[in-house]
């Protein structure tokens, strides 16, 4: 008798143990039970994905979904399905929502909100304020928590620790790892002068490198100082790259397929406000010695940053026009076709999205094809072309800054703790995403 199983997978191209298998793989109650050759049962649900590369689940280990807040652009359901639909199985969902999410209560909340709702599997990073250091200190104690977040500099809603004794008080109580938005609040206050009104060009000069690398100084000497861990998120400039990758160990980093993709000026020209986030999109030589980083696994992760707003707040005048872009769907479909470009190698994508978020966070039985391991699995076609359209974007915003985008390399199927949620390029399941466990 052949085992049974809930699903299989059959004569996909499975990558494991960093190589590319054609071989099957079964799956029942949401766990890898089998990979091998596998005889089918006449009743199990059987995906032929012959010609397509399955992957583990991608990782997006930074978004913005909204809620608590601004539902009218995004919320963890809408957020989440627009993962899925990006082939994306789990995420780090950001603090920063109103009211933030920096006390146990509106923690507990969150986690309410997100069950049932959410596609994708999920976690929550924990607010940093000057006054929550009691919380951080038991933060390695609340069910699907990743981590703290701290803003250093001022972005999108109203958490902020911009003085050097509070930032080292965060840094020293949390019990888990820190990530950090690096900007220097005081630099970005004494550069406000460089904000050209209508000019959202002026943004990277506002917002320059050292305003990025002061801060970025200031949070490794205190990690290093107190033996914690930190992970700087959104990092944009060769001084910032050239600095962290001397300190390994304590300290990680992550990069965002945007800041690899374009590039100023002439994004702010195509774009306008489009392409404004913090920290900026900067010119090449900075996303040079990002590619760097990347070709020389220098750098940990890649996060979307999936920070959307609403079309008509876009439109403003800057500086009235808030920063960040919609990501959680495009991030597998850009780096797909930077792989295809040959700016990094299937192997080095799954470091930066599936192992080293697993690595550095500790995340429990996700990012490898494994026997035992979770059914979370991203299946795509490496050689669809597919043009990338606003029409395409699941998130409430409806708009993507890489519209018209031409890719190769694109997502069909997400598998969520062992269902096809996604098929075909097509939402075909209820939510059923969980917790992530440490």
């Amino acid at each position: 008798m052949p085992a049974t199983f809930d699903l299989i997978l059959k004569n996909g191209k499975c990558f494991i143990d960093g190589q590319l298998k054609t071989i099957d793989i079964g799956i029942s109650d949401g766990i890898i039970k089998s990979i091998g050759k596998i005889e089918k049962n006449s009743d199990t649900n059987v995906l032929d994905v012959t010609n397509l590369t399955v992957l583990p689940g991608i990782i997006d280990t930074q978004v913005h979904f909204r809620e608590p807040g601004s539902t009218d652009v995004e919320d963890l359901e809408s957020g989440s399905k627009a993962a899925v639909m990006g082939g994306v199985t789990s995420v780090f969902e950001m603090p920063n929502t109103n009211p933030p999410t920096s006390n146990q209560a509106e923690f507990n909340k969150k986690l309410s909100l997100a069950k049932n709702r959410m596609f994708s599997n999920y976690a929550f990073y924990f607010g940093a304020t000057p006054q929550n250091m009691e919380d951080l200190q038991k933060v390695d104690k609340l069910e699907g928590c990743c981590g703290v977040k701290l803003f250093a500099g001022s972005s999108t809603g109203n958490l902020l620790v911009k003085d050097e004794k509070d930032i080292e008080k965060v840094i020293s109580n949390s019990s888990k790892v820190v990530a950090i938005h690096s900007e220097d609040e005081d630099i970005l206050n004494i550069r406000k002068k460089f904000i050209k009104k209508g000019d959202v060009s002026s943004h990277p000069l506002w917002r320059n490198e050292e305003c990025a690398m002061s801060s970025t100084r200031r949070v490794v000497k205190i990690a290093e100082r107190y033996n914690k861990k930190i992970h700087v998120l959104h990092v944009t400039t060769k001084e910032e790259v050239e600095f962290l990758s001397r300190y390994k160990g304590n300290v990680s980093f992550e990069i965002t397929p945007q800041h690899l993709t374009i590039s100023a000026p002439q994004c702010y020209k195509l774009l306008g406000s489009l392409a404004q986030m913090n920290p900026p999109i900067r010119e090449k030589k900075h996303q040079d010695m990002l590619w760097k980083a990347v070709k020389d696994s220098v750098v940990d992760t890649i996060g979307s940053d999936h920070a959307p707003h609403s079309l008509e707040n876009k439109k403003k005048e800057y500086p009235q026009t808030p920063s960040g872009m919609p990501g959680v769907q495009t991030l597998v479909p850009l780096m797909l076709n930077h792989v295809n470009n040959n700016k990094l190698t299937l192997n080095q994508f799954i470091k930066l999205v599936c192992e080293n978020p697993v690595r550095i966070f500790g995340i429990k039985n996700k990012g490898y094809i494994k026997e035992g391991y979770d059914a979370d699995l991203t299946i795509v076609d490496m050689n669809m072309k597919k043009v990338i359209k606003n029409d395409w974007i699941a998130s409430k915003c409806g708009w993507t800054p890489f519209d018209g985008y031409e890719v190769k390399g694109f997502p069909l199927g997400t598998i969520v703790n062992g269902k096809a949620i996604v098929w075909d390029g097509k939402l075909i399941e209820k939510a059923n995403g969980k917790p992530l466990r440490f």
